[in-house]
């Protein structure tokens, strides 16, 4: 089993926060659509003979295309690989583009799955961000696409920055659970480099965030997710009992995928490779049926550290059954040692020769697994 992440390098107008690759002009839409398209076909041998079980259209805002453009991306993606197993199809929506005319022609596509970014149910919030939707129509689009028989939703929300206060965040995770949507994905707000919010922040036009802030939020949400039936499955991921997003927790347990797109990244379990973050050159390349780009052979250090990353901020853990099989048992004991401290002061849990985090040590995943990578001079 694999996946394959169509990533769409378009918005309507750039977040204030979002340092993912995007161009607001869409003079090259069509270009690009064939040039992905191309790719597709070019990257036939990456993943095998594995059958595909996700597809997932991320970005940028793959709700800018049509259910046509959708699908000729499907069928293309079909004549390379085995799609018969019904795979999960996701497409990231912003709320304003998923209007009766979308929804029609996106129920004729092969997407069983919307992502939308919501973000935030207030309009100041969202002006804050400089998203392109407003607040009705965040909640005008979950209902729209629930009548049109999508079932399967997510919506994004985020938390930890300074219009929103704890009062607010309350609301906005109620108003998620009204729904009745069977997953939520939430993050904390963070300040990337060259985006505006970091602008705003050095030259004092917005106060720093505040950490404190962040992870008295964290909290609430964790608690007022869980009252209401929703399993905690990643440290930004909410689920109903089986209703886990295929593709990122597949992401999460090494599986590999391929990755289609300016800046998309590829994985198939001994090398990562990432496509140039560039439209421009990424079209000129294509032209010349050439994938502009790079690759890095993972060691085993690098298998290993981020198998710790990505098991470790999930409900199952780090498997040392796994390390020990996968790696070796010196690695597994300089692991347990590691993990002592956090063991000792209850951020972690043994059980079932796996190590998870607690709802404590929640607040420290990153912390926790920074200490236990090991270095290069290690092994």
């Amino acid at each position: 089993m694999a996946g394959i992440y169509i990533h769409i390098p378009f918005c309507k107008q750039a977040c204030h926060y979002c340092d993912f690759h995007f161009s607001t002009s869409l003079k090259y839409k069509d270009e690009m659509l064939q040039s992905i398209i191309k790719e597709i076909g070019l990257q036939q041998n990456y993943l095998g003979s594995q059958t595909i079980e996700t597809v997932y259209f991320g970005g940028g805002t793959p709700s800018l295309l049509t259910g046509d453009e959708v699908s000729r991306i499907i069928e293309a993606i079909q004549t390379q690989y085995d799609l018969s197993k019904m795979p999960e199809v996701t497409l990231e929506a912003n709320p304003d583009d998923l209007n009766l005319q979308k929804l029609r022609e996106f129920r004729n596509t092969s997407i069983n799955r919307f992502s939308i970014g919501v973000q935030s149910f207030f309009d100041e919030d969202l002006k804050w961000m400089n998203r392109a939707h407003q607040a009705n129509e965040a909640e005008s689009a979950i209902k729209r696409a629930q009548d049109f028989g999508f079932e399967n939703i997510t919506i994004d929300l985020i938390y930890g920055y300074p219009l929103l206060t704890d009062q607010k965040w309350e609301q906005n995770i109620q108003k998620a659970i009204q729904f009745q949507i069977p997953h939520i994905s939430s993050y904390s707000m963070t300040v990337e480099p060259k985006t505006a919010l970091a602008n705003f922040i050095n030259t004092e036009k917005q106060k720093p965030l505040d950490d404190a802030q962040s992870a008295a939020q964290f909290q609430i949400l964790m608690a007022e997710l869980a009252a209401n039936g929703f399993q905690h499955y990643e440290i930004s991921n909410f689920a109903k009992p089986n209703q886990f997003s295929k593709h990122n927790t597949n992401y999460w347990k090494g599986v590999h995928y391929l990755g289609i797109g300016p800046s998309a990244h590829s994985f198939n379990g001994e090398s990562r490779q990432w496509n140039i973050a560039n439209n421009a050159k990424y079209l000129a390349e294509l032209a010349t049926k050439k994938i502009p780009f790079e690759m890095e052979t993972l060691s085993l250090n690098d298998r290993f550290n981020e198998y710790i990353m990505t098991s470790l901020r999930t409900m199952w853990g780090i498997d040392l059954r796994k390390v020990n099989h996968d790696f070796d048992s010196q690695i597994k004991d300089k692991l347990l040692a590691a993990a002592d401290e956090y063991l000792s002061k209850n951020w972690l849990a043994y059980a079932d020769e796996k190590l998870i985090l607690t709802q404590e040590g929640k607040l420290y995943a990153d912390l926790i697994a920074s200490e236990l990578f090991i270095t290069e001079n290690e092994f």
